[in-house]
């Protein structure tokens, strides 16, 4: 069961990937000072990503637990 533990590893990567990608999107949509309906919306999608990411890196964490469990 270790292909488990790999496997689950790489999607919590790259769900670490997506939140860091998320947290760039946010600091680029406050720095370029846009107005307040244009920064909702950038946000909006900002965390549409994080919470995609959150659920990604969740899941893999649970594969690599249950694939340690198997060993």
């Amino acid at each position: 069961m270790d292909w488990l533990i790999i496997i689950g590893a790489i999607m919590s990567l790259a769900g670490l990937v997506g939140l860091v990608l998320s947290a760039v999107q946010v600091l680029k949509a406050k720095r370029a000072g846009l107005k307040d309906d244009a920064l909702k919306a950038r946000m909006q999608k900002a965390l549409v990503l994080n919470m995609a990411s959150l659920g990604l890196s969740f899941l893999g964490l649970m594969v690599v637990v249950l694939g340690i469990f198997l060993s």
